[in-house]
């Protein structure tokens, strides 16, 4: 375990926002995490554990203890004629396990492929995109509450999964889990997911295997989504708001153009980035944060924007989405 004072978070959030917390903390196995829950003086002080850094938003210098995990490894803990089950290290990074599994031919996770952050921020977030979730390959996450310091597996069931949800997001539970390991259930004879977006269009042409479906998903990734090593990001910003039947309805008669994809009987679902293009906000900046002009769904530190910069935007993206769709958009990004 390693501990460093007034230590620098610019390399430990994606925005690049060059904040301090008066200490950092880094794990390396169980043993450690046992002997940082039974110290008096974590408890004392207001206490926060990162992953990448890729889904925060420091609103300024932390007065308290930032907490990582440096737990990794993949281990096949079960094998059968169709399944195989990996136990990943919390500070795997995400990517790289999705490289890992597609090389070996193991699907299930191609289409989530270069999603930045690490595995137990992934099993916190349900990570998803093209039509695939990281609760479709969850089966277990092995966690120490701070409540009691004791080790606690969670099925995939106990993980209470929906869109961008876990039960490790939930007020009473945020903050209060730490996550050491994900139980992955992987497929030795690959489903494709293709129906979503445009993949399959991207993919005509091509032998549709692990390797394709990865390398089209990084293309369309790169095409359309900053590269937050070289423009400070949180990846998108918003969830894709929930709206009931009626109000979408009243809404297609205004806008018949207007994207959704049906939840059920009673619930649609709009994307974010179409209702913030209509407001014309692709572009808008405030000091030194900006809308990408190519995906509006992501804010982006383009000249040494300060926290209040990017709030402020996402509060005027807020406001004018609201007033012209009657529609709350609400941040993925959590706010430290």
């Amino acid at each position: 375990m390693r501990i460093y004072e007034n230590y620098s978070l610019l390399r430990c959030n994606t925005f690049h926002l060059d904040v301090k917390t008066r200490w950092f903390v880094e794990y390396d196995n169980e043993e450690d995490l046992q002997k940082l829950l039974r110290d008096e003086y974590f408890f004392s002080q207001q206490f926060w554990h990162i992953g990448q850094g890729s889904n925060l938003l420091f609103l300024g210098d932390f007065n308290g203890i930032i907490v990582h995990s440096n737990i990794r490894g993949i281990e096949m803990v079960e094998e059968n004629d169709d399944h195989l089950y990996l136990k990943v290290g919390a500070a795997e990074n995400w990517d790289d396990f999705v490289a890992f599994c597609v090389k070996r031919g193991w699907g299930g996770i191609e289409n989530l492929s270069l999603i930045p952050g690490e595995v137990g921020a992934a099993a916190v977030q349900n990570i998803g995109a093209y039509g695939v979730e990281a609760a479709d390959v969850i089966a277990e996450v092995h966690a120490y509450s701070l409540k009691n310091s004791e080790k606690q597996i969670f099925t995939n069931e106990d993980c209470r999964y929906a869109y961008r949800h876990s039960f490790f997001k939930e007020p009473e539970n945020r903050g209060w889990f730490y996550i050491t390991h994900v139980v992955f259930r992987l497929n030795k004879k690959p489903v494709f997911q293709l129906d979503y977006g445009n993949l399959r269009q991207c993919l005509e042409g091509k032998n549709i295997n692990l390797q394709t479906v990865r390398d089209t998903v990084i293309e369309i990734r790169k095409a359309k989504l900053p590269d937050p090593e070289i423009l400070g990001n949180a990846g998108s910003f918003f969830t894709n708001p929930y709206i009931c039947l009626a109000h979408y309805e009243g809404l297609k008669k205004r806008f018949p153009e207007m994207p959704h994809y049906a939840v059920n009987d009673e619930v649609v679902k709009i994307p974010a980035a179409w209702l913030i293009e209509q407001c014309g906000l692709k572009g808008a900046s405030i000091g030194g944060a900006a809308v990408h002009t190519q995906q509006p769904l992501v804010i982006v530190n383009q000249d040494h924007a300060t926290a209040n910069d990017i709030v402020s935007l996402a509060e005027k993206i807020q406001r004018e989405v609201k007033e012209k769709f009657g529609v709350e958009l609400q941040p993925e990004v959590n706010y430290i």
